[in-house]
């Protein structure tokens, strides 16, 4: 009987994948009690065509390729396959019937722990399971009470990291070089195939 994994999500478009996300995520691995951590890439929503989103393939191979040489950094395609607009709540369900044995952690930026309140079923969420939060310069907005005093959220003092998938694609666009702000392997995959240009 294998053990259970307590296993941390951390959604995203990772449009693209970069340094910031990797750094959040190892240090979540390895200063918290989490064993893994699967970055869950959210699909394109078919009612919301964003040009500069890329196609989800690519944007799931530059996270597998990114966590190439994380034994503990997995990505997870578990929301492709869920009807679009789907809820947080749903995507947790399904990981729970698909691994019984696991248990599951959400990971988020303070910033979403701040508009946490307005999302689908969130009572459920912060009943259920344990959040593990990341710190982000974010503006003054307070933690919404019903929110703030939950017993699930446990917040780990990370690296504050404030690149942007936007920011890169921006620069990219502009012919900046941003190469330190990729991982090696994801950078030449953006490059080869000329995206964001």
């Amino acid at each position: 009987m294998s053990s259970t994994k307590k296993i941390g999500l951390y959604f995203g478009s990772f449009n693209p994948i970069h340094v910031g996300h990797l750094a959040i995520a190892n240090h979540m691995v390895e200063f918290s009690d989490l064993n893994e951590v699967w970055f869950v890439i959210t699909p394109h929503n078919p009612h919301k065509k964003k040009k500069t989103l890329l196609e989800d393939i690519h944007r799931l191979a530059m996270v597998r390729i990114a966590v190439e040489d994380y034994p503990k950094l997995k990505a997870s395609t578990i929301e492709f396959d869920l009807p679009q607009p789907n809820y947080t709540a749903n995507t947790l369900a399904h990981l729970e019937e698909k691994f019984p044995e696991q248990s599951f952690c959400l990971i988020m930026g303070e910033d979403n722990l701040k508009s946490l309140h307005k999302w689908k079923n969130y009572e459920v969420l912060l009943e259920r399971y344990k959040i593990y939060v990341y710190p982000r310069i974010s503006e003054a907005v307070k933690v919404h009470d019903s929110v703030a005093n939950s017993a699930t959220i446990t917040k780990v003092s990370a690296p504050i990291m404030e690149i942007s998938s936007t920011f890169i694609r921006k620069a990219i666009k502009k012919k900046k070089n941003i190469r330190p702000l990729l991982p090696q392997n994801v950078w030449e995959y953006l490059d080869e195939m000329n995206f964001y240009k």
